[in-house]
């Protein structure tokens, strides 16, 4: 089957985000006295909005995170992003791919916008998104696992639900996709097969997404 639009996730999908950041994170946390591994980090928070953060420590510790949580965090991701941030290998050519087939794309990120920003900027991404091709969840109030984020960026780029694919390297990502019933490529880079149940398909590089997209590269 052809698809109308193609949806990305970013962090993980389009820029290798989510080892600098879960790093990052982990180390924060525990800083605060949430001691939180890398591992955890990953389990927990990929895919995920800032809020689900506050959420989790908030549920499991009956803690809240401190005033300026989220702007120090961002901070030191942003600083390592210029640093060392580099797009995923092969997700360069699959959107020069699309590019050169007419095939409608975006992305819909759990990120703030200025994280899409920053991120692109440092891994050279730029010239692929506009702005009409940037969705985050600060749009919508609600991130992964809730479908609010795909709905909306469905309907930014003007296409029925069922007509667009999702490209997720998250369960939440997986699930959120589902949920807004649409079909999903699960890219098990750094998420085990198991915890993107669901997914229409799992591939686990990106020189495979062309074949899977029935693109030319």
């Amino acid at each position: 089957m052809t698809y109308d639009l193609v949806i990305f996730d970013n962090d993980g999908v389009l820029v290798d985000s989510e080892p600098i950041s879960n790093t990052i994170l982990a180390a924060y946390l525990t800083e605060l006295g949430h001691p939180t591994s890398y591992e955890e980090s990953v389990r927990d928070f990929m895919g995920s909005a800032m809020h689900r953060i506050h959420d989790l420590v908030r549920e499991r510790t009956g803690q809240d995170l401190p005033a300026g949580f989220d702007e120090t965090f961002h901070g030191r991701v942003f600083a390592a992003f210029e640093r060392e941030l580099k797009p995923v290998p092969g997700a360069r050519a699959v959107l020069d791919a699309l590019v050169a087939a007419g095939t409608p794309y975006c992305l819909a990120s759990s990120g703030s916008h200025q994280r899409i920003r920053v991120g692109h900027r440092s891994a050279g991404l730029t010239g692929y998104f506009d702005d009409a091709r940037i969705f985050s969840a600060e749009d919508v109030g609600k991130g992964k696992p809730a479908p609010d984020l795909f709905l909306h960026a469905a309907a930014g780029m003007g296409v029925a639900p069922e007509r667009c694919l999702v490209v997720e390297d998250s369960g939440l990502g997986v699930q959120a996709a589902l949920a807004a019933g649409m079909p999903v490529y699960g890219y098990t880079g750094m998420t085990a097969p198991e915890r993107l149940a669901g997914a229409t398909a799992l591939f686990a590089s990106m020189d495979e997404l062309p074949g899977l997209l029935k693109l030319e590269v």
